[in-house]
């Protein structure tokens, strides 16, 4: 069901604006590639959040598999074969390079999802 709720839609943009920042001035061997992935996955989920009144767990478990999806398409070169290796802005949203810690980063930012949100849940 569609919906629009503020209290989603602050944590996209406060989510959206760390991760710009990220890629703006972040370049080294941690915060960059490892919490950047951590946070780009509670980042769709929020997003989704924002328009989507859903239970949690398919949400996370979409968002989680998008997550693996991207990662597999940088495994195959995907910005390379879109013709897009020069375009920086595309290398870094799509990304460049397969990674395993990549998944685990998803992986550990969606059990951090369902660990708050069941937290939340628990609260009321």
């Amino acid at each position: 069901m569609l919906r629009f709720c503020p209290r989603f839609f602050f944590y996209t943009i406060l989510f959206f604006v760390i991760e710009v920042l990220i890629a703006m001035y972040a370049y080294d061997d941690f915060l960059r590639p490892y919490v950047g992935d951590y946070l780009v996955v509670m980042l769709i989920y929020c997003a989704l959040r924002t328009f989507i009144k859903a239970n949690t767990l398919p949400v996370v478990i979409g968002v989680l598999l998008f997550a693996y999806l991207v990662e597999v398409l940088q495994y195959f070169r995907i910005v390379d074969r879109l013709g897009l290796s020069g375009n920086q802005l595309a290398k870094t949203v799509i990304g460049y390079g397969f990674e395993w810690l990549d998944m685990l980063a998803y992986t550990l930012g969606v059990i951090t999802i369902i660990l708050v949100e069941k937290g939340l849940a628990n609260r009321k």
